[in-house]
């Protein structure tokens, strides 16, 4: 197979759901987003009392998940409220439901 240096394009979509998925790849971002689902909205105080982490180590996450726009914060000086960026949670909601239904058609490689 020849190399190339070339950069790959690749669509819209598909490096949308790479950036979700990299956010997602992580067990104390799943429960993050857990919480934040039933709670609507926290602050990262309230995150110490339920994950036995360091701040900066919830801080860190927190910053993946918001970077991938899967959260959203507020400033409330000195604090951040944290919630659920509802408009791409339904949009990685659909780019994974399309993305395994589209994949779950193909044969498996017995």
């Amino acid at each position: 197979m020849k190399r190339t240096k070339e950069n790959i394009v690749y669509q819209v979509e598909t490096e949308e759901i790479a950036k979700f998925a990299k956010a997602l790849g992580h067990p104390t971002r799943i429960k993050i987003l857990n919480h934040l689902d039933n709670a609507s909205c926290c602050y990262t105080g309230d995150l110490l009392e339920v994950l036995p982490l360091a701040q900066s180590t919830i801080s860190q996450h927190l910053k993946e998940l918001k970077d991938a726009g899967l959260i959203q914060g507020t400033v409330n000086p000195p604090k951040i409220k944290y919630c659920i960026n509802q408009e791409n949670w339904i949009k990685a909601k659909a780019l994974f439901n399309e993305f395994f239904s589209r994949n779950m058609n193909k044969r498996s490689c017995d």
